[in-house]
């Protein structure tokens, strides 16, 4: 079995497929020809939001069985020309949102310490010391729009890392969430105004 590996991935992935047996293939976000030209007698395809996975392409893929995108949209596939095909296209729901929480988490910190600011008045040779107070987390009310995988793991570290107050918003409740970390389902207008 041959997979064609179209984006950067992990060297642990490469390494999976590999001892599995499988014969990896590897080219970089390719453009459509080279990829036209590649695909063919390949029977697995990985690719991230790069390179466009077009009908011209699909057509060009004899054996292609499967299409795994490493990560959840598949905007960069068209996947009704995969379907008609018999390609199988398969997502990664679950890959990214660790990574996109901690960098949220990451970008709260950023804003509440300062630390953009703070760096950029260091380089230059300034200690900001009276406008480098931040705000500590602990205590605060954290407002989260969007209740989903990503948006629970947030809340969750939130509560549980910095003992946040929870506030949510969201077209479905999150009851789950409500019952675990005592998060609390507002209207957006409210999420807006409480929030820190």
């Amino acid at each position: 079995m041959r997979v064609l590996v179209a984006s950067r991935i992990h060297d642990k992935g490469i390494e999976i497929l590999k001892n599995s047996g499988i014969e990896v293939v590897s080219v970089e976000e390719p453009r459509e020809e080279e990829l036209v030209r590649v695909i063919r007698g390949v029977h697995g395809l990985i690719v991230r939001s790069k390179p466009l996975v077009t009908r011209r392409v699909l057509e060009a893929a004899d054996s292609l069985l499967v299409i795994g995108r490493a990560g959840v949209g598949v905007d960069n596939i068209d996947v009704e020309a995969a379907r008609a095909r018999g390609i199988e296209v398969l997502t990664s729901p679950e890959a990214t949102t660790q990574s996109v929480a901690e960098l949220t988490i990451g970008l709260i910190l950023a804003v509440a310490r300062k630390i953009a600011f703070c760096d950029r008045k260091i380089r230059s040779g300034e200690w900001p010391k009276k406008h480098a107070v931040g705000l500590e987390l602990s205590g605060k009310t954290l407002g989260i729009i969007g209740a989903g995988k990503i948006g629970s793991t947030v809340a969750r570290i939130g509560k549980y890392g910095f003992n946040m107050n929870i506030l949510y918003y969201d077209i479905v409740r999150n009851t789950r969430l409500e019952e675990e970390i005592g998060a609390r389902y507002v209207p957006l207008e409210e999420l807006l105004r409480e929030a820190d």
